[in-house]
């Protein structure tokens, strides 16, 4: 029997995470024994847990999700560039020297949106949402040699704070330019999930323009409905979830998984 490595993902709430799912594909095509199970702590529970779980010798690694993103930079451990700039962590990583943490949420998306044939240069973008998975993304797009991105927030003093942060890296702001369209449109609020999304109105787009929502759901999220009516160009992140899952699974096992075939298992549960 080869060696059991204990994994998870911890959140709250969590009972409808894919983590599990995802990961227990990744293991048995590459013949890795785990045990990957949801965990739902609450944030005062939260260090008290991740204490307890790494003092299991098999203990290899968690995914952290909302609302613990924030809280898990503060892990004694190593926390890697992106993670520490965009004070966020998704993934933990249990050494022999001790605890690392990353975060593989924007080269996740990076890596989904590519497959579909997306190309960053010289384009223009629309966000909308400030937080932290929209940061995460933030990070790896401004890098992508985009001409322009416009960042709203129904609170604009979190737009402002994002906008003030990557300022250096990109041309970035609040204001829509009229005369421009946009060639991405990437929905971060949770309101793309919950029913209560709100078209985006005067903005100027076309049928080339590309929907990508950050939230996933296996009966269409509201944000792509709408898009549907605009576009034949959109997605939801089932496809950056597989990918952000996909880097979190090398950073354990040094080993970069297999994922269109999990991709496809997701796309034919979808109702």
């Amino acid at each position: 029997m080869s060696k059991l490595y204990k994994l998870g993902v911890i959140g709250d709430p969590i009972e409808h995470s894919l983590s599990p799912f995802i990961h227990s594909r990744f293991s048995r095509n590459e013949n890795i024994n785990i045990e990957y199970l949801p965990y739902k702590v609450s944030n005062s529970d939260f260090i008290g847990f991740i204490d307890e779980f790494f003092s299991d010798k098999l203990s290899k690694g968690l995914n952290v999700t909302l609302p613990h993103k924030k809280i898990a930079t503060q892990i004694k451990g190593e926390i890697s560039k992106e993670a520490s700039y965009i004070n966020a962590v998704n993934t933990i990583v249990n050494e022999k020297n001790g605890l690392f943490l990353y975060s593989t949420d924007g080269i996740g998306f990076l890596n989904d949106i590519d497959n579909k044939g997306f190309n960053f240069k010289n384009k223009n973008i629309l966000m909308v949402g400030a937080g932290a998975a929209m940061e995460s993304v933030l990070y790896r797009v401004a890098q992508r040699g985009v001409d322009n991105i416009t960042l709203i927030n129904r609170t604009q003093e979190k737009a402002d704070r994002l906008i003030r942060k990557f300022s250096s890296m990109v041309s970035i702001s609040s204001e829509t330019v009229n005369e421009s369209t946009f060639d991405l449109v990437i929905n971060g609020t949770s309101a793309g999930l919950t029913g209560e999304f709100e078209p985006i109105e005067n903005i100027s787009l076309d049928s080339k323009t590309f929907f990508y929502d950050l939230n996933y759901s296996l009966t269409g999220t509201p944000f792509c409905k709408w898009a549907k009516q605009k576009s034949d160009s959109v997605y939801d992140g089932t496809g950056m979830l597989v990918h952000q899952a996909a880097h979190s699974f090398e950073k354990w096992f040094k080993v970069f998984p297999e994922t269109n075939s999990v991709i496809k298992d997701l796309e034919s549960m979808r109702e």
